[in-house]
């Protein structure tokens, strides 16, 4: 069983910043890639971004790229999600997701959700 645990999300305005940060349990973390997804109210989860489990090879979604950055640090197991130039739509909870396989540079699917945290970007 791993447990997957966000924080960092909050109350911001347009254009303000936020750091998320997603804390996994499994011992072989430095093995895993992670994805970051969000799902705002009344629609579908959505893809944000991944990361493999180097930290070399990372992935975004159209939405996000250039505003979005992903990272991992492996020595605290934990995977971060910066964001700037924060938008109204960019309002949701997001999850963060860990993909078991070992050795991935790309999630092939997620075996474990955390909880979410919620992010509320005022106009």
């Amino acid at each position: 069983q791993v447990q997957v645990v966000e924080s960092g999300g909050g109350l911001v305005q347009a254009g303000g910043s936020l750091r998320l940060s997603c804390a996994a349990s499994a011992p072989t973390f430095n093995t895993y890639a992670m994805g970051w997804f969000r799902q705002a109210p009344g629609k579908e989860r959505d893809f944000v971004a991944s990361i493999g489990w180097s930290g070399r090879a990372t992935d975004y979604a159209d939405s996000v790229k250039g505003r979005f950055t992903i990272s991992r640090d492996n020595a605290k197991n934990t995977v971060y999600l910066e964001m700037n130039s924060l938008k109204p739509e960019d309002t949701a909870v997001y999850y963060c997701a860990v993909d078991l396989t070992a050795y991935s540079d790309y999630p092939r699917g997620y075996d474990y959700w955390g909880q979410g945290t919620q992010v509320t970007v005022s106009s």
